[in-house]
């Protein structure tokens, strides 16, 4: 389910209150594969909910260039919010996601192993409240960027 951005924290402290462990992870989520789902799977099992940022047109632009994405953000978010793992969606446009994991406060911040703490700038937003970071290996030779190039060729 896609809730709005400035519905995001009231409607996450509800589910805190709820005695719900909240999850949170972000991305781009342009054409979804298998490396997508085990990702996803792996963070929603961290915890009782999963909320998944996910990345407007305009930020996909600026991060992977003019011809990305391919799916619209509507189109890329109910696709991931037809996921099982995936329980809810929040579009955010910034550069990072540190804005909106502030509003989203949640339990467990969620990503890739390709990062670490020193790499990541919401690490320090999610440890200033008591959160933690948990990180996820990455399913080798699933990517976006490797189905576009093989279509391509």
């Amino acid at each position: 389910m896609l809730v709005e951005r400035q519905d995001i924290a009231k409607f996450c402290e509800i589910l805190r209150k709820g005695g719900q462990k909240v999850v949170f992870t972000n991305g781009c989520f342009d054409i979804l594969h298998a490396g997508h789902v085990t990702y996803l799977e792996a963070a929603k099992a961290q915890g009782d909910v999963l909320v998944l940022g996910l990345n407007t047109d305009a930020s996909v632009r600026r991060l992977k260039g003019q011809e990305r994405p391919i799916n619209s953000e509507l189109d890329r978010a109910k696709v991931v919010g037809a996921l099982e793992s995936v329980d809810y969606v929040v579009l955010f446009g910034e550069q990072t996601a540190e804005a909106v994991i502030a509003e989203v406060k949640p339990d467990i911040y969620v990503k890739g192993g390709d990062y670490t703490l020193d790499t990541l700038p919401e690490a320090k937003i999610v440890q200033s409240y008591g959160g933690k970071v948990a990180f996820i290996d990455m399913v080798e030779g699933r990517s976006t960027t490797n189905i576009i190039n093989k279509i391509k060729s």
